[in-house]
């Protein structure tokens, strides 16, 4: 599986750019603020629909434009494959697979399998729950279209059951009809909490040697899903909190407050685990899940590294680095010191400046702007 090249237009602080990819290692160096995690972003959203940002499409559209294109083309198996899509700033976004539109962006999922890799997510053991539900979300919708429509509902039917909590206060006579919505609430809801389950006793298979290795064999990690409610019991629990739910005006049950715990020989890290032991934790999750997508998938994932190796100290590194040789990646960076420190093998180099994207030759000399 490559990505093979990208047009964008109108895209963030891009007015137009063609990029052609190595199927090795690709470095976009430049300094801050210049625009290569825009790139990387652009790949994201062609193969997920979805900014790893958290940004809506309006905030992808270039400045005083209405419309912003993003133009994909890969390989996999041999087979080549073009996504289009088409961001507007107030409609919904419209996504082509071979010139053919697509009426749900889940058909998207599995086309290209992504894996995004950014200084946030060193964070994410020490961050709030909303971010780990986050990367389990991102990452299973890429590889389950059963959760992608399971958690379409659940949230739809989420959304439904909170706006009517609101109501209840001018209009009590539409509590009955809670009794409907927490029984799709709860059957969706059971989807989502299973294969969830699924994902993180998946991951938990790979991440201890993974993490065993990172630490020098001397701790032993180990995820637990940390869920709100047990699936068997989800709609009880609903019914069981709905008094509760009427006084705050929303829906305090369910996946949607799910969690998962990163334990260190017992220890909860979240809480007790020094900055270390979380980014080590974090970037054994992240080596774990380009694993995990190779084992489902029988092909390794497309891997986008933001400005991460600066982050990391030089044992670290080497661990990343050693771990991507066999994967294409893209990797931003400010400088191309740490990969001449590593003898780490580039295939190609783009330099960012302002919106511009210059290829270079491997002896540092510009080829050509793109």
């Amino acid at each position: 599986m490559m990505i093979e090249s990208v047009e964008l237009k109108n895209y963030r602080n891009y007015d137009a750019l063609h990029m052609q990819f190595s199927p090795g290692t690709n470095i976009l160096y430049g300094n801050n603020a210049q625009g290569k995690t825009n790139i990387l972003e652009a790949l994201y959203v062609c193969c997920t629909t979805k900014s790893h940002r958290g940004s809506k499409d309006k905030e992808m559209i270039r400045f005083h434009e209405e419309e912003s294109h993003i133009k994909l083309k890969i390989q996999k198996d041999g087979v080549p494959y073009r996504i289009d899509m088409h961001l507007k700033k107030n409609k919904a976004k419209g996504i082509a697979i071979n010139g053919l539109p697509i009426r749900k962006a889940s058909q998207l999922f599995g086309v290209v399998n992504v894996v995004f890799f950014s200084p946030e997510d060193l964070n994410l053991i020490k961050n709030g729950p909303s971010e780990r539900r986050r990367f389990i979300d991102l990452e299973l919708c890429q590889l389950n279209r059963t959760y992608v429509h399971a958690l379409v509902s659940y949230n739809r039917i989420l959304m439904q059951r909170n706006r009517l909590l609101k109501d209840l206060t001018v209009k009590p006579e539409y509590e009955e009809t809670l009794d409907i919505w927490d029984v799709q609430l709860s059957e969706y809801g059971r989807q989502v909490i299973e294969d969830r389950e699924k994902f993180i006793s998946s991951l938990n298979e790979i991440i201890v040697p993974i993490h065993g290795k990172l630490s020098g064999s001397k701790e032993n990690l180990k995820i637990v899903y940390d869920p709100c409610a047990v699936k068997d019991q989800l709609e009880a629990e609903i019914k069981k909190s709905r008094f509760s739910d009427k006084k705050q005006k929303t829906t305090l049950v369910g996946p949607h407050r799910d969690d998962i715990g990163f334990y260190i020989d017992g220890i909860d890290i979240r809480r007790f685990g020094s900055q270390g032991q979380q980014r080590t934790a974090a970037l054994s999750l992240k080596l774990a899940e380009i694993e995990l997508v190779k084992k489902l998938t029988k092909d390794y994932p497309v891997l986008l590294l933001d400005d991460v190796l600066s982050e990391l100290d030089g044992e670290r590194q080497n661990h990343l680095l050693s771990a991507i040789a066999p994967i294409q990646t893209m990797i931003t960076c400010t400088g191309l010191e740490d990969f001449v420190n590593n003898r780490f093998p580039i295939d190609r180099i783009f330099k960012v400046v302002s919106g511009t994207v210059t290829q270079e030759n491997n002896n540092g000399s510009d080829e050509a702007s793109l």
